[in-house]
């Protein structure tokens, strides 16, 4: 048991998180960078069976940056096959990027051990 930021006793059996990849080629900025995390974030979410225990326990989340969009769907589907719960998000093109560019993905919440498996080696956004 430990308490959640409501302080509440929760019950948790593993460590929850999720891992947002936003691609670093694209030259957006920071508030544009933020947007796309937040789409990933929340689409991710949605899809987990674990979504209310990691609501519950601090919404743990790590934002990780690609190279490009090759690296991003390699990534992608490499959780998508493992079973994570996953979302791409591609731009509405309104402003920075072109319609339909692919610029993050979310990865969980899943297990931690189970998304570091193919997020652990990239580097902090």
């Amino acid at each position: 048991m430990r308490r959640n930021m409501h302080g509440r006793s929760v019950r948790i059996d593993m460590e929850l998180k999720q891992v947002l990849v936003v691609r670093s080629d694209l030259d957006m900025g920071k508030g544009k960078i933020a947007a796309q995390a937040a789409h990933a974030a929340i689409a991710a979410s949605d899809k987990s069976k674990y979504r209310q225990e990691w609501l519950d326990c601090g919404q743990k989340k790590t934002v990780v940056k690609v190279a490009g969009e090759k690296e991003l769907m390699a990534i992608w589907q490499r959780a998508r096959k493992a079973g994570l719960p996953t979302a791409i998000i591609e731009d509405a093109g309104h402003t920075q990027v072109e319609p339909g560019t692919k610029t993050a993905i979310g990865i969980g919440p899943a297990p931690e051990d189970d998304i570091d498996v193919i997020t652990g080696e990239l580097k902090l956004m």
